[in-house]
């Protein structure tokens, strides 16, 4: 199979247009994915799935992740010269940024013909706030769909063309994202028909009071 080098720069001649990143794994297993703008996913993703050399067809499983606001502090060193012709000292000068926080969607491609893979392919939205829309892959990948649903209710990504998108998880009342990182735990727990351990200790700070009892 291709690298994901090979096919990343197969994908920029292809779509001219389509903003197309590596990004590298540090981990062990060092698998790089290609992140797409959310633009030409649909289009690259068919490529991707039709390709003779490629034929993707088959997604394995599809991942949300959080990824909140970070200050980022980066550290610039220059060389100042001692006039008096000392030794030279090494200035170091620290300076923070925000990056900002979005939503993303990490799938993992197979070919069951040419039987070789996994490529992997990722999806940010704007922001995690009013811009947390992406295209759905399932008229690509059929397997992507109830794993876009349980990403749609467990961090809030609006799949635009999905099938079937509702809450997998969550009953439809519930407005919240568990799976957000600065998702707050309800401490009522007036759903728990049994609740034991912490859950007790949290659900008795909601119990009505005890009558007094008479004299």
């Amino acid at each position: 199979m291709e690298t994901l080098a090979q096919i990343h720069e197969r994908l920029a001649a292809r779509f001219p247009a389509a903003t197309l990143t590596l990004v590298p794994n540090p981990a062990p297993p060092a698998q790089a994915s290609l992140l797409l703008d959310a633009a030409h996913a649909r289009e690259i993703a068919v490529f991707l799935r039709d390709d003779p050399a490629l034929r993707l067809d088959y997604c394995s499983n599809v991942t949300g992740v959080d990824w909140p606001e970070k200050e980022i502090v980066e550290t610039t060193r220059s060389v100042q010269i001692d006039p008096a012709g000392g030794p030279p000292r090494t200035i170091e000068q620290k300076t923070k940024r925000l990056q900002p926080g979005c939503l993303e969607v990490v799938y993992h491609l197979y070919s069951m013909a040419l039987k070789h893979g996994p490529v992997i392919i990722r999806l940010r939205t704007g922001n995690r706030s009013d811009q947390i829309t992406l295209p759905s892959l399932t008229p690509v990948w059929r397997s992507c769909e109830f794993q876009e649903r349980e990403i749609f209710d467990l961090f809030g990504i609006v799949f635009t063309d999905h099938p079937d998108l509702r809450r997998l998880l969550m009953w439809d009342e519930f407005t919240a994202h568990p799976m957000r990182k600065d998702y707050v735990e309800p401490d009522d727990y007036e759903w728990e028909p049994t609740p034991h351990d912490d859950v007790l200790a949290k659900a008795k700070a909601h119990y009505p009071a005890p009558a007094a009892k008479a004299e």
